[in-house]
C-alpha cells in the first residue's frame, strides 16, 4: 500500500493535508518534525510532506528537521513553511516579507507541466505567510507566482522536490486538491489504493496480531467512535471482546437504557452495563475546572474498566475511540503546537495502567469513521449522530456538576435537540446542544421577580470537527427552542445563542 508521511511544523492545516491526500486515495500519517532519518528509512514512506507552521526558518528555534530528509531518494512537496525549509536548507535564501500575505491571492501559472498541470491561469489560493523565498536552491525554477509573492511554487523535477507558498489543504484554494494530486500522482507515481475496505482488513489483522489470544474490554460511550472501535475488534477476535458501557449520569436523557437495547440486541455485541452515576456525581463535586473534570472522569472510567476486567478475568487490553482530533486537542504529539484541551480517553489516563491500550482508529478523523461505520453495517441514523463528548453533560455544564444542573441542562437539551429533528436541520449540523451557565438572571414568570439560570443553544456546521462555523439558525427556530425551555425546565429564565467559530472558541464550552 503507498503510504506518504507528514511532517508537523505546527500549522493549523497540517491535519487537513492528511485528510486530502487520504480523500485521493492514499493512505497518510503525520509525525513529528523532528522524526529521525533512521525512522523515516523504516517507515519506508513513498512521498515526504512538510507541513506549514507559525515560525521562520531562520529563526534561532526554528524547528529544523535534518537536511537527510532530502537523501531519501523519495518525492519531497514542501507547503508554506514546508517551501520555505526545502529553500533553507538546500542553499536557497529566505527573509522577511515587506508585505505580509495573509488570505485570497491570484496564481499567475508559469509553467503548467509539473505540479501545476492542468490548474487554471489566476485561479484564487489561499496565503498564510510573513516570509518570502528571495532566492531559489540551485536546480529550482519558479513556476508560479502573486502579485506579492515571486516564488509561490517552485520545482526541482530532476530531484522531484516541489513547494508550493499557499496552502493547497484549504478550501479557499480552489485547484488545491488538483495540486496536491499532480504531487501524488503525476510526479510521485503513486496509486489511490487506500479506502475503508482495505483499513479494515488491515486494522483487523493488526488487531489480532497485537492481541495474540488474549481478551479485550472495550469502553462504549454511546458514540460511533467506541462502537467502531467495538466492532472492528469484534471481527478480529469475537467473543474475546467484553464492552462495557457505563451509565455515568452525565448522559443525555433516557440515553442509557436506549443504547445499551441497541448494543446487544442490533448488533450482537456483548455488553455489561455497570451503574456508576452517584460515583461519576460525588467525585465531581466542587469540581469547576475544566481540566480537572476531565481528568476525573478518565479517571473513573479507567477504574471502572480495570475492576470489570478483573471481573471477567484474562484480560490484558483496554480498547478506546480515541480519533484523531482527540490526540491533536490533548497533546502536542505530532508537531510544535499546544493543548487545547485534554480529551478523556487521552488526558486521563493514569501511568500505571495495568492493561494495554488498544486504539484502532487513533489516526482517522470524524468522517472517516463515520464512513468506516457504514462499511461495517451500522445504521446511518446511528452513524451520523451529533457526537457527544465523552465527559458527557459535565463538560456543557460551566462550573460545578451536580443533580440540580444536571437535571436542568438534561431536559434542556432534550428540548434542542427535538427542535432541531423537528425543523429538519439535524443533519445540516455538526452538532446541536444547550450548555448551562453559572451565572444567574433577573426575570419576570408570572409577574413574579425570578433570579434563574442561563442557558446557551449552541448550532454549528464543520466537517470533522478541526474548525467550526456557527448555524445561521432561522429566528423561528430559535423563538421556539427559546420558549419552550423557559415554559418547561424549571429554574430557567434566559436562553442565548452562541454565535463564535472554531477557532477561536472550541465548538464544546469546556
Amino acid at each position: 500500500m503507498n503510504r506518504v508521511l507528514i511532517l508537523d511544523f505546527g500549522s493549523q492545516y497540517t491535519q487537513l493535508i492528511a485528510r486530502k491526500v487520504r480523500e485521493l486515495g492514499v493512505y497518510s500519517e503525520i509525525l513529528p518534525f523532528n522524526t529521525s532519518v533512521s525512522r523515516l528509512k523504516k517507515e519506508r514512506p513513498q512521498a515526504l510532506i512538510l507541513s506549514g507552521g507559525p515560525q521562520s526558518v531562520y529563526e534561532k528555534k526554528a524547528p529544523l528537521p535534518s537536511k537527510q530528509i532530502f537523501d531519501l531518494g523519495i518525492p519531497v512537496l514542501g507547503i508554506c513553511y514546508g517551501l520555505q525549509l526545502t529553500a533553507y536548507l538546500l542553499g536557497g535564501k529566505v527573509r522577511p516579507s515587506a508585505r505580509r500575505e495573509y488570505g485570497f491571492a491570484s496564481l499567475k501559472v508559469l509553467d503548467g507541466r509539473g505540479l501545476l498541470s492542468g490548474v487554471r491561469n489566476r485561479g484564487q489560493v489561499w496565503m498564510s505567510h510573513g516570509d518570502r523565498l528571495e532566492k531559489a536552491p540551485e536546480g529550482f525554477c519558479v513556476t508560479g507566482k502573486t502579485v506579492n509573492t515571486r516564488a509561490a511554487v517552485i520545482e526541482d523535477r530532476n530531484r522531484r522536490f516541489f513547494g508550493v507558498q499557499f496552502h493547497p489543504e484549504v478550501i479557499h484554494t480552489r485547484e488545491g486538491k488538483k495540486i496536491l494530486a499532480n504531487f501524488l500522482f503525476r510526479l510521485a507515481g503513486l496509486e489511490p489504493d487506500w479506502n475503508m475496505g482495505s483499513f479494515i482488513e488491515r486494522k483487523v489483522e493488526e488487531i489480532r496480531r497485537t492481541v495474540g489470544k488474549e481478551r479485550v474490554v472495550c469502553g462504549l460511550s454511546g458514540g460511533v467512535d467506541s462502537l467502531v472501535t467495538s466492532l472492528l475488534i469484534q471481527r478480529a477476535i469475537g467473543r474475546r471482546l467484553t464492552c462495557v458501557f457505563v451509565d455515568n449520569g452525565l448522559l443525555r436523557k433516557a440515553q442509557y437504557d436506549e443504547l445499551i437495547t441497541k448494543f446487544r440486541a442490533r448488533l450482537s455485541l456483548n455488553v455489561v452495563g455497570v451503574d456508576a452515576a452517584d460515583d461519576f456525581v460525588d467525585a465531581l463535586k466542587g469540581v469547576v475546572s475544566p481540566e480537572r473534570k476531565r481528568k476525573i472522569i478518565g479517571g473513573l472510567f479507567i477504574k471502572i474498566f480495570d475492576r470489570e476486567a478483573r471481573k471477567i478475568g484474562g484480560v490484558r487490553f483496554l480498547a478506546q475511540g480515541t480519533i484523531y482530533p482527540d490526540v491533536i486537542e490533548s497533546n502536542p504529539v505530532k508537531g510544535p503546537s499546544s493543548t487545547i484541551k485534554s480529551h478523556h480517553n487521552v488526558g486521563g489516563l493514569p501511568k500505571n495502567l495495568r492493561l494495554r491500550l488498544v486504539e484502532p482508529l487513533r489516526e482517522l478523523f470524524k468522517d472517516e469513521v463515520r464512513a468506516l461505520a457504514l462499511e461495517l453495517g451500522v445504521d446511518r441514523d446511528f452513524v451520523f449522530q451529533h457526537p457527544f463528548p465523552g465527559p458527557g453533560l459535565a463538560v456543557r455544564i460551566v462550573g460545578e456538576v451536580n443533580r440540580e444542573s444536571l437535571g436542568i441542562l438534561r431536559d434542556a437539551d432534550d428540548i434542542v435537540i427535538r427542535e432541531v429533528k423537528k425543523a429538519g436541520v439535524y443533519h445540516k449540523l455538526w452538532q446541536a446542544f444547550a450548555v448551562l451557565l453559572p451565572v444567574r438572571s433577573v426575570g419576570v414568570m408570572g409577574d413574579q421577580r425570578t433570579y434563574h439560570r442561563v442557558i446557551v443553544i449552541r448550532l454549528v456546521q464543520s466537517v470533522d470537527g478541526m474548525t467550526a462555523n456557527w448555524f445561521s439558525a432561522s429566528a423561528a427556530l430559535l423563538g421556539r427552542i427559546s420558549t419552550r425551555i423557559v415554559n418547561e425546565v424549571k429554574g430557567v429564565n434566559r436562553v442565548v445563542y452562541d454565535v463564535t467559530t472554531k477557532p477561536p472558541a472550541t465548538i464544546e464550552w469546556e
